[in-house]
């Protein structure tokens, strides 16, 4: 499933137009990135957590030439899913 294939179900439920439900599909893609570039978490019930960690500057090597590159400290996002979530997946 893609944005558009959630966007169809959400159509589905709240009728209206395929526009709006695209909308309201930005939206909430919009407020989960907006929170996370704040450094807070995004808890949705039955789905996980999204959050931001803190990944350490490192040294790594270039698979090509074997040259080692200096990584720099960077902000990734993470995902925990939530117990229900794993169940259902089971």
């Amino acid at each position: 499933m893609n944005k558009q294939g959630i966007a169809d179900a959400v159509h589905e439920v709240l009728g209206g137009t395929k526009v709006q439900a695209e909308q309201v599909v930005d939206k909430v893609i919009e407020a989960i990135i907006g929170s996370l570039k704040k450094s807070e978490e995004v808890s949705i019930a039955g789905l996980g957590i999204f959050s931001v960690k803190q990944r350490a500057a490192r040294q790594a090597r270039n698979p090509r030439t074997g040259a080692t590159v200096q990584v720099a400290a960077m902000k990734v996002p993470k995902f925990r899913a939530a117990k229900a979530l794993k169940e259902a997946v089971k």
